[in-house]
């Protein structure tokens, strides 16, 4: 993967999305450090399809997430009122 400081990659962008279209993921460097990843629209949704689910698909899931059970909704018994002297 071929590093480009972010100056460069502002000047010469053509250059730098043709790069990455021809040889792969390009690293954005700021100030020496790593900063970002210039990928493919093909290779992002790749990545997208493997990532793990998402949190609104995980609150969604039927499955249980941990060994807590938790009754299904509407089935819980519910405690008597505290009586007040």
């Amino acid at each position: 993967m071929k590093s480009w400081p972010v100056q460069d990659a502002k000047a010469r962008f053509s250059e730098f999305l043709e790069t990455c279209l021809a040889e792969g993921p390009q690293l954005v460097t700021r100030r020496g450090a790593e900063a970002a990843v210039l990928v493919s629209i093909d290779q992002w949704r790749r990545l997208q399809e493997q990532a793990r689910p998402s949190l609104k698909a995980l609150l969604l899931a039927e499955d249980a997430r941990t060994e807590f059970k938790v009754p299904a909704r509407g089935r819980a018994k519910r405690r008597p009122p505290i009586a007040e002297d």
